[in-house]
């Protein structure tokens, strides 16, 4: 066979070769590229950016427990930065979360309910992350009083919340079962925890409602510089306020502990109710953020919980039930991660 025969006929075997080579090189080369994305993070999908986290006022467990939970976030989500704001309480963070001025709070379920129900700037924003713990009405007077239940607070100087707050919500809702004008039949002083004590120790306040987790620093402080009781609340009382229905369905009878205040109750436990604590957020938030912030809540119980005991009681298992708020997609996606 003559030379140029000869390389017609390798030719076109060669260019082949030369095809199938470059085919594997790329096959080899887009397995290494799968296994390169599977083996390393990827550190750009990390969340990033700042966040505003609306807590409560300055002596309350929000606050604090907002405080803690910016440590956690600090360490778990390095990327993110996370600032706090004082405010009212729930209804005042609420607020801020439907108008953007943050992007997560905590409020009480029944503040929740009552914002979706009266429908309130940007309610159908609303989306809640957890469950967390649950606060407990305390009605505080000093040891000394005649008042003995809610309906002796007639003509009295009541300290009943700010005007943003969750307790004033429910200071409202509890002096209406007891038969009395919150604007007429009490002196409302529109006051908050921060602030409440210390009036109650001048003599410029005779009672003041709470409503926050046991203990409360601010209760237990003034508790052991100044002899102060807790009110307990009528059975038949908390039952006509829950059968009112609506955002009152969310408070449920409970039992404050003998030792919450061992100096204000002598050892005996007091009849109150209480209403669960909501991690809330908007649709606006970005799930992988909102999945980072989900796991940081649930991962730092114990660690929060030995400062803001209330946190202890963070439960997976009944940390889903956002109810009256659907779930956020991102808190969705951290409860499916970790499903058994």
């Amino acid at each position: 066979m003559s030379p140029v025969l000869s390389r017609s006929l390798r030719l076109p075997h060669g260019r082949a070769g030369r095809r199938r080579a470059r085919q594997a090189a790329a096959a080899l080369l887009a397995v290494a590229a799968l296994l390169l994305w599977w083996l390393v993070p990827d550190r750009e999908a990390e969340p990033r950016g700042q966040i505003t986290f609306s807590t409560g006022v300055p002596t309350g467990v929000y606050q604090r427990y907002g405080e803690l939970l910016q440590e956690a976030l600090g360490r778990n989500l390095p990327e993110v930065s996370t600032g706090l704001r004082d405010s009212e309480g729930s209804q005042q963070n609420l607020a801020r979360l439907a108008s953007g001025e943050a992007d997560f709070t905590i409020a009480t379920a029944d503040a929740v309910a009552t914002y979706l129900r009266e429908k309130r700037p940007g309610w159908e924003r609303l989306r809640g992350c957890t469950r967390l713990y649950d606060d407990y009405v305390q009605l505080v007077v000093p040891k000394g009083s005649a008042v003995r239940s809610t309906r002796d607070l007639r003509g009295l100087r009541v300290g009943v919340g700010q005007d943003g707050s969750g307790v004033r919500l429910l200071a409202d809702r509890l002096l209406m079962a007891a038969g009395l004008d919150p604007a007429k039949d009490v002196r409302p002083v529109p006051a908050g925890i921060d602030t409440m004590p210390g009036l109650m120790e001048k003599g410029e306040l005779d009672a003041f409602f709470w409503s926050g987790g046991l203990p409360t620093n601010a209760v237990l402080r003034l508790s052991e510089r100044f002899p102060i009781r807790l009110v307990p609340l009528e059975p038949e009382l908390v039952d006509t306020v829950h059968e009112k229905g609506g955002p009152s369905r969310y408070y449920r009878s409970a039992v404050i502990p003998a030792d919450a205040y061992a100096r204000a109750q002598d050892g005996e436990p007091v009849a109150t109710m209480a209403v669960a604590n909501l991690l809330v957020t908007t649709d606006r938030m970005d799930a992988a953020l909102t999945e980072g912030v989900t796991r940081t809540v649930i991962g730092s119980r114990d660690r929060i919980g030995r400062v803001v005991h209330p946190a202890q009681l963070v439960d997976l298992r009944t940390a889903i039930y956002t109810d009256p708020l659907p779930l956020h997609e991102g808190a969705r996606r951290y409860y499916r991660s970790v499903k058994p």
